[in-house]
């Protein structure tokens, strides 16, 4: 292994590799410092690696190894679309209402009802479109029982990054994942859901640990939420009809993509033309303007950065030290990817530190199978386990603190317009926690199922 490394070294060190890194590393500094949006520093940093000459534009646009990785985004932009086009339809209003009613209007019942249900939409759609519709409900709720929103607004975050790391299209880190490793919507479900479930359950157990008794409201305001009628919630009947069965069609789609033989962000995309065809929209500007485009601008800048660093040889270089420090032992690999991607994506956003990790798990396992290519590298019997260890860390660990994961921000936010701030410190001594929590969940998990029943 010391003759590789330096091989590696020579291919790394020269001006290129460290104009890259230190790019690299800047980028990664200011977005952990919030001075400057994360999304101007990722297309700064993109322009700054093709116009210095470290990547090209055929790299950036067009390469699958070192560009943009347009499988993510047309399924980002996609789902945001479909749920921008719900959204009038009342049904997220409908979801809190009904919700807070089966909770009889006590607190830690509807603490519990609005994370199972936050989990579960989070696991259905991603879960930054579904705290951004779940949030500013959470808030008239809140409001009409007269009760402190924060541990609300941070137990429903937590639990969309749980709900999240289910599917293949709950949270970003899995999206990344999916694409590269080539791996089905189904396989999500067959290897994650398991696990989630048992940590849902879990976390709930905790939650009535943690906030049973604190959560106290007067017998006037109950009432008031129980009189509340979720049915006058429902604008648009016809809409909600149609965007109903053109999400169960996408869904349908996403559990077949690998038997027909498209990448989920063609279903999505096709779901997304769809509902836009029959919804009875004269003019989508409205519609497309509402989708994220700072966070989709973020992942495109990102990309490239990242593909710049892999095209210098940082990501072989470092790939070859994972190996060096588990000697090729591939449960320690699963468990140093998986504690070392927790507390990374608690450090920065899991998405930068997925689309760093993705090409070194790649490059370790052709260090490992020279002669192996393809699927059959990335299906690797026992490099299995160590995907699912990064999608395990890197999406639960973005519960750590608030610039863990894209949906901790938009809640931070939400939060903060409301006039109920939630700071850096409060967040983390909630989050931590939780998270050290569901990632031990998860490395019992992991040993059991890969390495004790081999299933």
């Amino acid at each position: 292994m010391s003759h590789e490394v330096a091989a590696a070294t020579q291919i790394v060190m020269g001006p290129a590799f460290w104009i890259a890194t230190s790019i690299f590393i800047l980028a990664y500094a200011l977005i952990v410092a919030e001075k400057i949006h994360k999304t101007i520093i990722a297309v700064f940093g993109a322009a700054l690696m093709i116009v210095i000459g470290i990547v090209t534009q055929e790299d950036a646009f067009h390469s699958m190894e070192l560009g943009v990785d347009w499988n993510v985004i047309f399924l980002l932009v996609s789902m945001m679309t479909i749920i921008n086009i719900m959204k009038p339809s009342g049904i997220f209003e409908y979801i809190a209402i009904k919700s807070a009613k089966l909770g009889k209007g006590e607190p830690f019942r509807i603490m519990a009802i609005f994370s199972v249900v936050t989990a579960v939409l989070s696991a259905l759609l991603d879960n930054v479109t579904t705290v951004l519709l779940i949030a500013p409900v959470t808030l008239l709720i809140c409001q009409a029982l007269e009760l402190d929103v924060i541990p609300f607004l941070i137990t429903e975050v937590l639990a969309s990054n749980i709900g999240g790391t289910a599917t293949l299209i709950g949270d970003p880190p899995n999206i990344m994942i999916a694409s590269k490793a080539q791996l089905d919507f189904m396989a999500f479900i067959y290897h994650l859901t398991p696990v989630i479930v048992i940590t849902m359950i879990v976390y709930i157990i905790t939650l009535k640990l943690v906030f049973g008794k604190r959560l106290t409201v007067r017998e006037d305001l109950r009432q008031r939420v129980m009189a509340m009628d979720e049915n006058e919630a429902i604008q648009d009947p016809v809409l909600l009809k149609k965007s109903l069965v053109v999400l169960a069609l996408t869904m349908a789609g996403f559990v077949f993509h690998g038997m027909l033989h498209l990448e989920p962000a063609t279903i999505a995309l096709a779901g997304a033309g769809l509902l836009l065809l029959v919804s009875g929209i004269k003019d989508p500007h409205h519609i497309l303007a509402e989708a994220e485009w700072a966070t989709l601008f973020f992942f495109i800048g990102l990309f490239i950065i990242i593909g710049g660093v892999i095209k210098v040889g940082l990501i072989k270089w470092m790939s070859i030290q994972v190996l060096q420090i588990t000697q090729g032992n591939m449960f320690a690999t699963s468990m140093v990817v998986m504690w070392f991607s927790a507390f990374a994506s608690a450090i920065v956003d899991n998405i930068p530190y997925v689309a760093t990790m993705n090409p070194l798990i790649t490059d370790m396992a052709k260090q490992l199978w020279p002669n192996l290519s393809g699927v059959e590298l990335l299906h690797h019997t026992d490099l299995m386990p160590v995907w699912w260890s990064l999608a395990l860390g890197s999406c639960l660990g973005g519960n750590g603190t608030v610039i863990g994961a894209s949906a901790n921000v938009i809640v931070v936010g939400i939060a903060e317009r409301s006039g109920n701030p939630i700071s850096f410190k409060k967040f983390m001594l909630y989050g931590m926690p939780f998270m050290i929590q569901t990632v031990i969940i998860s490395m019992i998990y992991v040993w059991l199922r890969y390495y004790v029943l081999n299933i």
